[in-house]
């Protein structure tokens, strides 16, 4: 079982995590208020190790498949905006393909990744918009990262997000995205939904996985 030491939910702040499940050596708990899933910090690899499978992705933007998944998350993100809009591409990973992919829109991108675009420059101005796509589940803190994202949108600007979202607690032991070491927070619908309540954004899900959210003008 993981400590017993009380620990707050990381994505709404607002309730004590309960145990969900144990699977082998790794324990999931639960936010009654948000319905988040977290895997407990005490079965979580260290930055290093997670570096390590990073290493291992294979994002190449010639993969027309690749460049199709990512597309889920641009074209409703690309039909929201201006051409020449500017954005900035979190946690774009060793190889930012979105970014590329939004560049050839007419769009221009910036890019941040702790581990692989350690810029913190990039972090000191304002975007049009944010791409986060497959960023989510891997933020062992996700509400001091949402506040930082709310800070570097300009009024009216639209953050995208994709993550696979947690729809079926009895498939959660047998589900693919769940054995990713590297993922250690699950949302679900309701998730989303009060994460746009808390910072007064505006919440759309254009296609499965994806949500955009828009902030107040």
């Amino acid at each position: 079982m993981p400590s017993t030491l009380s620990i707050i939910c990381p994505v709404c702040e607002q309730a004590e995590l309960q145990h969900f499940q144990t699977l082998k050596n790794q324990h999931y708990l639960r936010c009654s208020e948000c319905q988040c899933t977290v895997m407990a910090p005490d079965s979580r690899l260290s930055a290093e190790q997670e570096k390590t499978i990073y290493q291992y992705h294979d994002n190449n933007p010639g993969d027309p498949g690749y460049r199709r998944f990512l597309s889920k998350a641009a074209d409703p993100l690309l039909a929201r905006l201006p051409r020449g809009a500017h954005g900035l591409d979190f946690g774009c990973g060793p190889g930012p393909v979105l970014a590329g992919m939004l560049e050839e829109a007419g769009m221009t991108m910036a890019l941040y990744d702790p581990f692989f675009h350690p810029q913190p420059d990039v972090l000191q101005q304002q975007y049009d918009f944010i791409t986060c796509t497959e960023v989510l589940e891997h933020l062992h803190q996700p509400a001091a990262v949402l506040r930082q994202l709310d800070s570097l949108l300009k009024p009216g600007g639209l953050l995208a997000v994709m993550t696979c979202f947690q729809t079926d607690d009895t498939r959660f032991a047998s589900w693919h995205y769940r054995r990713d070491p590297t993922h250690v927070v699950f949302y679900k619908e309701e998730t989303l939904v009060l994460i746009a309540e808390r910072y007064k954004w505006a919440l759309e899900i254009p296609r499965k996985d994806v949500a955009i959210f828009t902030k107040a003008e």
